[in-house]
């Protein structure tokens, strides 16, 4: 299993939210870029980001900061938030994104995710975000009647190789993964699935990676320091070591 620190960005700033509300606001740290390095010199591999602004005005907002944080780290970074077109998408790739997160557009144009997994394959992720199951998008400001399991389906059927769910309800308090959903998304379809919110410690870790799934994202957990990305990310190196023999 992977582990993705976070970097959120709003206005500039990197921030965490609590719950997906953008009024429950806490900056976490002052330059995205030496965050970044810092996360690399712990042994990450992934960096996942996120567009706030982006999300909430459905375009793509504060993409020079993106584009440093790639090309200054050797990470992999993986971004969402307001990406809503296919010139969307390939500015990022193009720029330095190692892969790219489609949300509140998977909802209203799966076409485009269709499309898009055409021309750039695993490089294109879906991030499914949920109250109590079900589907919101637009910056988490609305939320549909779609239940996340269908909607991972769907996306499973359009080819997309990785998803990212997220329970909103937990997102960003610490109050540990919600093992149930994940467990159920995660047995639901073939594509790989990458946990996030709430995730606090190294319990969560071990239980997330006995699940088997791919990835988990740690945000305020790592800039509170309930967990060590360090100690996270040597885990489940030595876990994936045993699994190979290597």
């Amino acid at each position: 299993m992977i582990i993705l620190p976070a970097i959120d960005i709003r206005n500039g700033q990197c921030v965490r939210l609590t719950k997906g509300d953008f009024n429950v606001l806490e900056k976490v740290a002052e330059d995205p870029v030496q965050t970044a390095l810092s996360f690399e010199a712990d042994g990450a591999e992934w960096l996942h980001m996120v567009d706030l602004d982006g999300a909430l005005e459905g375009r793509k907002k504060n993409s020079e900061i993106f584009l440093e944080v790639a090309a200054a780290c050797g990470m992999n970074v993986e971004l969402g938030g307001g990406i809503r077109t296919m010139e969307d998408i390939a500015f990022y790739l193009d720029g330095g994104i190692s892969r790219v997160i489609i949300g509140s557009a998977a909802i209203r144009n799966p076409e485009l995710v269709r499309e898009a997994v055409k021309r750039y394959g695993e490089k294109i992720a879906v991030g499914i975000d949920a109250r109590d199951g079900f589907v919101s998008g637009s910056g988490w400001t609305e939320t549909s009647d779609i239940f996340y399991l269908d909607l991972a389906k769907r996306m499973e059927a359009a080819g997309v190789a990785t998803i990212i769910y997220t329970d909103i309800g937990r997102d960003g308090t610490l109050q540990g993964a919600n093992l149930e959903q994940l467990q159920a998304i995660n047995q639901a379809v073939d594509s790989q699935i990458i946990a996030s919110g709430g995730i606090r410690s190294m319990e969560d870790i071990r239980a997330l990676e006995a699940q088997g799934l791919y990835g988990a994202i740690c945000g305020k957990s790592v800039y509170h320091g309930t967990l060590s990305l360090r100690e996270a990310v040597l885990y489940c190196s030595k876990k994936e070591s045993e699994k190979t023999g290597c």
